[in-house]
């Protein structure tokens, strides 16, 4: 069995297929991340270059396409390493409609349970809420909507004990170790602000310390740096794939009986829009490949509160929600967070500080001097939240304008009217709890006069359903006309969630591998 990227689908298909005695043989194309390498320790490998993944592969992937840009990880464990950790269920009813018959949320249930387990799914201790969370709470009650908040819950492990009290709460020292049921070592949370960018004290229970560990105690190989170009069947049954090794800067070919694709919603529809127009290796793929996308409505507005200090540097990047999708307000749904920011400049000086060459020249002085004094962000809310949009984009592979008779360019269609009424939804929510709790809210100019957004969780592209005119896969993950070929990812998720999307993943998978395994 061959998995291909191994986030919230890959990683799951991964061990619960070694768990049974498979073979695996797992290709991620980004690296194996350790604590002192992150970006954030190193200041290096910030970003990863689609067109010179050789050169350039780093933590995240950013792409533009035009009105929409989407944040992908790069690296072992793929979205887990960059996502505020929430880990929330989808609500019951969003699978009534757009979904396959055999998916349910009764059916789903089971495996949400499973995977909350297996990421050690924890809330926030009522002695560690943050302003931020406090703020939510507060806000939510000032409009009469006090019953709409919770505090969410979270891939995190927290210390009961710590407190922001303590001399210096946030040093890395007042984190306590831990061993976790695969055996990897890591330590609780002391609030740092980093989810996003690197745990350094590896709290955040990311897939590479639960899932991929418990893959590779099972058997299976990962190998860092491969990155798939082309699926090709074989006349006697099974796959070929044609991987390039970045590390070693060779071609390589691989054969399997059986191929997950699992390289997130972008990276899937990508490679196997490749395989049917590019490279012709897969002709039979359903003609709705690369349709009903959807940015999942992500939307933040920031907030300035000139009296009150909320930092939000510190703490974990989300911690609480205001649930509005019941779709009661004017029929818009959507789910308000709050949001944190990594604290780059703190990282930043900490990395300057250990250069001895640095701290001997004034600007170094003066640098560190500030950033023991300041907190540049003390005053802001960065309301965060997801709405549930239509999904209305459509991926394709286009031609470049100096070189017209090749389609090799990856093309986002994305009409924002399929997501303005869920998302301006959100952002005038955002406005309304900020006008309630006496802050200074500012709707971000790229949405307000052009339309613009940015998502870290796209959904869609190969869509499960009941037939092949309908979606690319069945409600298992196999690729219609192609036995043998999965994907298991957010590619597959026919509808917008209106909520971070991982734990839903992450159970699609757990089911998919259920029906593979009978």
């Amino acid at each position: 069995m061959l998995v291909i990227g191994s986030g919230f689908g890959g990683s799951v298909m991964a061990c619960r297929l070694a768990e049974k005695g498979a073979d695996v043989l797992v290709l991620e194309r980004g690296r194996r991340w350790q604590p002192e390498d992150y970006p954030s320790v190193s200041q290096q490998h910030w970003l990863w270059d689609e067109d010179e993944p050789e050169k350039q592969n780093g933590w995240i992937d950013f792409r533009y396409f035009g009105d929409m840009s989407i944040a992908m990880g790069a690296g072992v464990g793929g979205g887990s390493l960059i996502y505020a950790n929430v880990s929330v269920e989808a609500k019951p009813e969003v699978f009534e409609q757009g979904w396959p018959q055999a998916i349910r949320y009764d059916v789903l249930k089971p495996h949400y349970d499973t995977t909350g387990v297996m990421l050690n799914v924890q809330s926030l201790p009522d002695n560690q809420w943050t302003p931020r969370t406090r703020l939510m709470k507060e806000s939510a009650e000032a409009i009469g909507a006090g019953e709409r908040f919770r505090v969410v819950p979270q891939a995190i492990t927290f210390d009961p004990d710590w407190h922001d009290q303590r001399d210096d709460p946030y040093d890395y020292r007042h984190s306590k170790p831990w061993t976790n049921a695969q055996g990897r070592q890591q330590g609780t949370c002391v609030h740092c602000g980093n989810c996003d960018i690197g745990c350094p004290v590896q709290a955040k229970n990311t897939l590479d310390l639960n899932y991929l560990a418990r893959a590779e105690q099972a058997g299976a190989e990962i190998r860092p740096l491969h990155h798939v170009r082309t699926i090709t069947p074989l006349s006697g049954g099974g796959y070929e794939v044609l991987v390039r090794d970045l590390d070693a800067r060779c071609w390589r070919r691989i054969r399997a009986d059986r191929v997950v694709v699992a390289a997130g919603s972008v990276g899937s529809t990508e490679l196997l829009l490749r395989c049917r127009d590019q490279f012709r290796t897969l002709p039979k793929l359903s003609r709705t490949l690369g349709h009903g996308w959807s940015s999942n409505g992500d939307f933040a507005t920031p907030a300035y509160y000139g009296d009150r200090t909320l930092s939000p540097t510190r703490g974990p990047t989300i911690t609480s929600a205001i649930d509005y999708l019941d779709g009661d307000e004017k029929g818009a749904r959507y789910f308000v967070e709050d949001g944190g920011v990594p604290d780059l400049l703190g990282n930043l000086l900490e990395h300057l500080g250990q250069e001895k060459r640095f701290l001997g020249t004034r600007l170094g002085a003066a640098m560190l001097e500030y950033g023991e004094a300041s907190d540049p962000f003390a005053h802001m809310m960065p309301w965060f939240g997801q709405a549930m949009d239509d999904p209305g984009g459509v991926f394709s592979l286009a031609r470049r304008w100096y070189w017209p008779w090749k389609r090799d360019r990856l093309k986002l269609r994305w009409d924002y009217r399929a997501a303005q009424k869920a998302v301006q939804g959100l952002a005038d929510r955002h406005q309304t709890l900020t006008d309630a709790t006496g802050g200074k809210g500012m709707t971000p100019a790229t949405w307000r006069w052009f339309k613009n957004l940015v998502t870290p969780h796209p959904l869609g592209g190969c869509n499960m359903a009941d037939s092949v005119e309908q979606g690319v896969v069945n409600h298992a993950g196999e690729v219609f006309n192609y036995p043998g070929l999965f994907v298991v990812d957010g590619a597959m998720v026919p509808r917008s969630l209106g909520l971070n999307p991982s734990r839903t993943i992450a159970a699609l998978a757990e089911y998919a591998a259920s029906q593979l395994t009978r």
